[in-house]
């Protein structure tokens, strides 16, 4: 475990904690909205107006970051956001309460990306990046592991019981909370410039970016362009005939798999080079989507989720690292957020463009397109930019 420092393994703790509170709500969120009377059309205004918050308020947040020169309140605010907004959304169940729960959710992750992220660039050298935030990746996933296998049982014991589940998630949430009041500012990490305070004002690092971030960015977001929701992949594999229990049985699957992963790739990657295990990623992700463009069969489908969570494990964690890499040190938080801003609202964009080409042309068409597209970003990649 070398390179793997105190902060580095404080970071990875805290987001074990939020993602396991997160992870066991996500699968029964659909459900538990809509037995409160929630219908589809605002659960998908909900949805949308949640990611959006959170998109947007990670650029805002990691440029604030930056210009302070302070991480750990953000991420310990951040946490503490997440935490609360569990509970708050079984108290009471009129829509407009829970809109607010749910953005404060998405807030949190919008004001903790940028500095939790430069926090982790802060304990790597150029060198060990991938690793480091591999590492991260691989702790954070394995709370999407725990998370549903704990609702799981619960809910096998008490069915149904939905509003005790979000009260219970409080616990990993609270423990994550107090992670984070072990973390320690560094002094090296203080600025006193004075700039713009408007929430836009992250826009403004695009033009002042070195190119190499943008060409990289630009990718990183054609990618994402197409790359849409998860939800997608589960539903294909419930058309194909998996049971309800199965489909969320092959979501844990997937995270266990990304888990394991993606700290051994992150150290691949900076053996090798991370260009090298991110087109490695894409291909495979290629692969996965034209798996599924045309399989019907059910053992099938474990051997795609177990290629997409390879998929995930190299480049998710990876294309962060690289950014770290590109960008100046004193710019790190605002160029991870306004990457993530951008990537949020093109995730939006490409969910609205795969349900519209699933109900027009069929499933196997969003996935054949989708599958197209990652080869043809590959060679963007290839050709346009530099590791």
């Amino acid at each position: 475990m070398k390179h793997i420092s105190k902060t580095v393994w404080i970071l990875s703790l805290i987001s074990l904690f939020t993602d396991t509170a997160s992870e066991m709500l996500y699968p029964i969120l659909p459900i538990y909205l809509e037995s409160i009377g929630f219908t589809i059309i605002l659960i998908g205004v909900l949805e949308g107006v949640a990611e959006a918050t959170a998109g947007l308020s990670k650029g805002y947040f990691g440029k604030r970051s930056d210009v302070s020169g302070k991480r750990v309140p953000f991420v310990q605010l951040g946490y503490a956001f997440s935490a609360i907004s569990k509970p708050m959304m079984a108290i009471f169940i009129f829509p407009i309460w829970i809109f607010f729960a749910r953005t404060i959710d998405r807030l949190g992750k919008g004001i903790r990306t940028g500095a939790r992220d430069a926090l982790l660039s802060d304990e790597a050298t150029p060198q060990t990046k991938a690793k480091v935030f591999g590492f991260h990746r691989s702790m954070d996933t394995l709370g999407a592991v725990l998370g549903p296998i704990l609702a799981l049982i619960y809910l096998y014991y008490f069915p149904e019981d939905y509003k005790t589940l979000f009260v219970i998630a409080i616990v990993p949430g609270l423990l994550a909370i107090v992670a984070s009041f072990f973390l320690k500012e560094k002094k090296s990490n203080l600025q006193t410039e004075k700039k713009s305070n408007s929430f836009f004002s992250f826009l403004n690092y695009w033009k002042q970016s070195p190119k190499v971030y943008r060409k990289l960015v630009i990718g990183l977001l054609l990618f994402t362009l197409f790359n849409s929701s998860d939800v997608f992949l589960l539903l294909k594999a419930k058309d194909a005939g998996l049971t309800d229990t199965a489909v969320i049985g092959i979501y844990i699957f997937y995270n266990l798999i990304y888990a394991i992963f993606a700290f051994p790739l992150g150290i691949l990657a900076d053996k090798i080079g991370l260009k090298k295990v991110f087109i490695f990623g894409l291909l495979v992700f290629s692969t996965v989507y034209f798996g599924m463009a045309w399989s019907t069969n059910i053992y099938l489908f474990f051997g795609l989720f177990f290629l997409y969570g390879v998929y995930a494990a190299a480049t998710e964690g990876i294309s962060k690292a690289w950014i770290s890499n590109v960008s100046e040190k004193k710019d790190v938080a605002t160029a991870i957020g306004t990457y993530s801003a951008f990537q949020s609202l093109c995730t939006m964009l490409a969910s609205a463009l795969a349900g519209i080409v699933w109900f027009r042309f069929g499933a196997a068409s969003i996935f054949i397109l989708t599958a197209s597209a990652a080869i043809v970003v590959s060679i963007y990649f290839i050709l346009s930019v530099k590791d």
